[in-house]
C-alpha cells in the first residue's frame, strides 16, 4: 500500500476529490437513490457491496435493533441528559456511550461463542457434543453465554424473522446452525433459553463474514436512530430534571397497525 503523504491520515474507505466523493471505490452519487441503507452499512464496513437479498437481511438488522422501549441504559442516559438541558448531540452521545460489553455486546460475545463451538466441531465434536462442552466451560468458569434468553421475550419475535430473512440469501450458515445447537443444548437440560435477537444477529453477521469486533457498531447504528427519538421526545414532551424510577414505563404511542 502507498500513500501521497506518508504524514497523512491514511483509509482506503473513502475518497474525496473535487466534485466527487467515492465510498469503497463507488461513486456516492451513483449508490444514492439505488443502493439501501443497510447495503451502504455492509459496504463500508465490509468494503463490498452485497447482493439484493443480502441488503434485504442488513436492512432488516439495522431495523430489529432501532430501540426496544425506554428502560434499556442507552435510552435512559440520553432521556437523562436530555433532562438536564443538554443538546441533542450531547445526549445522544451519552447514550451511545452505554454500549458496551453489557448493553449491546451480546452480539460480539455471541459471535466469538459460536466460534468457540465450531472450534469443537471442527476437531471432531459432533454439534451437540460441541454445544454442551462449551456451556459446561461457561458454566465452570460462572460466565453467561451471550445471545440467548431475554428479560421481556420468552420467545423473541425478531429472531424467527432474521433467521427466515437470511436462509432466503443463503446466510444461514455455520454459526446460524451452532446457534440453534447451543439453543436446543439449553432446552435438553431443562432450561429453555431461546435465541434472541442479539443472538440471531451475531449469528448471521458471523455467517457473512463479520469480524465479532465490529458487532457493537451495527447495534450502535441501528440505536442511535431511536435515541435520537428519546432525545427529542424528552425534550418536547417532559420537565427538565423530572423524579424519574428507572424501572418503570408507560407507553402512550399508536394502537397496533398492520403494513
Amino acid at each position: 500500500m502507498t500513500t501521497e503523504n506518508p504524514n497523512a491520515w491514511t483509509t482506503a474507505i473513502t475518497r474525496i476529490k473535487p466534485n466527487e466523493v467515492r465510498v469503497r471505490g463507488y461513486n456516492i452519487a451513483e449508490l444514492m437513490g439505488n443502493v439501501s441503507f443497510g447495503a451502504m452499512v455492509h459496504l463500508i464496513l465490509t468494503g463490498d457491496l452485497p447482493d439484493e437479498k443480502t441488503g434485504r437481511l442488513m436492512d432488516a438488522i439495522l431495523c430489529s435493533g432501532i430501540d426496544h422501549g425506554a428502560t434499556p441504559p442507552s435510552a435512559l442516559a440520553a432521556r437523562t441528559v436530555a433532562s438536564t438541558g443538554a443538546n441533542l448531540s450531547a445526549a445522544v452521545a451519552a447514550g451511545i456511550m452505554c454500549i458496551n460489553q453489557h448493553h449491546g455486546g451480546a452480539m460480539e460475545n455471541c459471535a466469538k461463542a459460536l466460534k468457540h463451538v465450531l472450534a469443537r466441531v471442527d476437531d471432531g465434536d459432533t454439534k451437540a457434543e460441541a454445544a454442551e462442552g462449551v456451556l459446561d466451560e461457561f458454566k465452570a468458569t460462572k460466565r453467561r453465554i451471550a445471545g440467548f434468553g431475554h428479560r421481556i421475550h420468552t420467545a423473541d419475535p425478531r429472531t424467527a424473522r432474521l433467521f427466515e430473512l437470511a436462509e432466503e440469501c443463503g446466510a444461514f450458515g455455520r454459526h446460524c446452525e451452532a446457534a440453534k445447537a447451543v439453543e436446543r443444548v439449553f432446552a435438553d437440560r431443562g432450561k429453555p433459553l431461546p435465541i434472541n435477537v442479539d443472538g440471531a444477529i451475531g449469528a448471521i453477521l458471523a455467517d457473512l463474514g463479520y469480524e465479532p469486533e465490529v458487532m457493537n457498531g451495527l447495534f450502535m447504528i441501528a440505536r442511535c436512530a431511536g435515541m435520537v427519538a428519546h432525545v427529542r421526545e424528552e425534550q418536547t414532551r417532559m420537565k427538565p430534571m423530572r423524579k424519574i424510577d428507572p424501572v418503570a414505563h408507560s407507553y402512550d404511542g399508536p394502537e397496533p397497525r398492520s403494513l
